[in-house]
């Protein structure tokens, strides 16, 4: 059986891109660290549920009105819920309400306790908005804690904001073009 180290260092192999450590395919509630993710009584937690479904397939209809409606009743009916707001968050973003949508994904984060696929999913959202707003350090650190979550998508993102990792591909895409066109090159100075 693999150790925790040998599966990062295998990881680190097969997928150079992604942080070291961070594995994937092991579920939440693999370790020690990680709670139960709804620790809710089960008649609510299936409304609250309900609910968030009827938002979901409201937004992708395209009535964002009633997609924000319906995650603020799942919201009040389990104040305490992560997932709710991560959806509101993203209905406020569709919206072009970007300042209630990252105190959407903070309160998120904040129930989540840095845990879970709606802290996970509510980080690389946030980062996703710090990055337009040019804020790339922290996306950074949202990206980061959510590829150790997890996220595949975060983990590309990291690459994608490593200076280093940009310059290299910027050298290397001005290599393969004189290779490519020798002529062009070696008209150039």
């Amino acid at each position: 059986m693999a150790t925790a180290n040998d599966r990062a260092v295998l990881q680190s192999i097969f997928q150079p891109s992604s942080p070291f450590g961070d594995v994937v395919g092991v579920p939440c509630g693999a370790d020690a660290a990680c709670a139960a993710e709804e620790p809710f009584a089960p008649a609510l937690l299936e409304q609250a549920r309900d609910l968030e479904l009827q938002g979901v397939a409201a937004a992708e209809a395209g009535d964002v009105s009633a997609a924000l409606q319906r995650f603020s009743e799942a919201i009040r009916l389990l104040p305490e819920r992560a997932s709710a707001y991560n959806n509101r968050a993203q209905a406020l973003r569709l919206r072009g309400d970007v300042p209630g949508a990252l105190r959407d994904l903070d309160t998120a984060i904040r129930l989540g306790r840095g845990r879970g696929r709606a802290a996970c999913q509510s980080l690389v959202q946030r980062g996703l908005i710090r990055r337009l707003q040019a804020r790339d350090d922290d996306a950074r650190r949202d990206f980061a804690q959510a590829a150790r979550l997890g996220s595949a998508f975060a983990r590309r993102q990291l690459v994608l904001l490593n200076p280093y990792a940009a310059l290299c591909n910027q050298m290397l895409g001005q290599m393969l073009g004189r290779l490519r066109n020798p002529a062009d090159a070696a008209a150039s100075p």
